[in-house]
Order: C-alpha cells, then structure tokens, then sequence
C-alpha cells in the first residue's frame, strides 16, 4: 500500500512497473543492467478513489495521464534499480497528493471602518502634497 493522503491509500495490486535500461552515469553498468523504473497507475478502474478524486486527478495531471486514463511516473536518476524505484514511489505518491488537496473555499471580507478611515486620510495627506507642488493659480 502506497500512502498518498491521510485518507487515501492505493494498493500494490493496482501498481504496474516496468523496468528499462537507462543512460546517463554508470558506464558500462548501464549497457547491461534495467535501471529506469517506469511506474503506471490506472486512475479510472482504481477502487481507491472516489469519482469526484479522479475527475480532480485527470483534471489537475492532465498532462500525465494518458488518453486511456493511465498514471505513467518515471525514474531514472540514480544508478541503482532500487533507489529509483524509491524515487518514482516518492515522485508518485507526491503527484497524487498534490491532485487530490483540496484548497480551502475563499469567504469575501470587507475592509474594517478604521482601515477604510485610514486609506481615505492617507489619500487626503497625499493629494495635498500634491497640490503644494502646484505652480500658483495666477487668478487668485
């Protein structure tokens, strides 16, 4: 089970890896062993979430999730199968999470009487010092 909110955790079951060679550091380690961890999620027939989550899940990793409704998270970094694929599961756990928070709904405030008092006496200060840069009316 991978933990990614406080109410919501997705079972190993629901998990496909892939695991591929990858390039970057490692010589000749590289050529012959299957480091890249690839990591799909399938959002719709996932029993860990509610319809509303996935719709919030394909609406906020939009860019992730395949046509089909497919999670795909890579992990290449490190030189170890292992460390990736702590990695992806860290990367994983933390898209999901990131999906799923909710914010906070705003409630509209109103400015209190003594900021609206203050904002007003700040425009009348500054408007005078203003008017005193003023070349003199030459009428009177």
């Amino acid at each position: 089970m991978i933990r990614v909110a406080p109410r919501v955790a997705i079972d190993d079951a629901e998990l496909v890896w892939r695991f591929s060679r990858a390039g970057g550091p490692g010589g000749q380690h590289v050529n012959t062993s299957s480091t890249k961890v690839e990591l799909r999620w399938d959002v719709e027939a996932s029993a860990a979430l509610t319809p509303e989550q996935k719709a919030r899940v394909r609406r906020r990793l939009g860019g992730r999730v395949t046509a089909d409704g497919v999670l795909v998270v890579h992990a290449s970094e490190h030189r170890s199968q292992t460390r990736n694929r702590d990695a992806v599961v860290a990367r994983f756990a933390a898209l999901v999470a990131g999906a799923l928070h909710e914010d906070p709904s705003r409630r509209p405030t109103a400015p209190t009487r003594a900021a609206r008092r203050r904002r007003l006496e700040s425009k009348r200060r500054r408007g005078e010092t203003k008017a005193l840069r003023r070349p003199p009316d030459p009428a009177g």
